[in-house]
């Protein structure tokens, strides 16, 4: 076999030029996260169903449901957020699960979310 020269390119970091911009610009505010966050919790499923489920049980039945839902996610996401702060550990809601309850609730959680992403 037969050995071939490379080369081998390094860039020099400590040559900035003035004036370019580099990386990210760090600017989100608070206002910007809420609108990402709820961009991506709202889905198509929102508009795709409401039409449907409206001619089915009415506004006020709509307003109610979404109401009731919306409730009760919000209670388990601040209860999310409050471990996160509390204890910021790399993992997903089952281990909290598994931290605060027991191994076999985060472990079961863990496949049960498993489960209903491949269906």
């Amino acid at each position: 076999m037969e050995k071939k020269d490379t080369e081998v390119a390094i860039e020099d970091h400590n040559n900035h030029h003035h004036g370019q911009h580099e990386g990210t610009a760090r600017k989100l505010e608070n206002r910007h996260l809420t609108m990402i966050a709820i961009g991506g919790t709202i889905g198509t499923g929102l508009f795709l169903n409401s039409g449907a489920l409206m001619s089915t049980v009415g506004a006020i039945g709509l307003l109610l449901a979404y109401l009731i839902s919306g409730t009760a996610v919000y209670f388990v996401v601040s209860s999310l957020g409050e471990m996160a702060t509390l204890i910021p550990i790399s993992g997903s809601f089952n281990s909290y699960a598994s931290r605060f309850v027991d191994p076999a609730l985060g472990f079961t959680s863990g496949w049960n979310y498993f489960f209903s992403w491949i269906i």
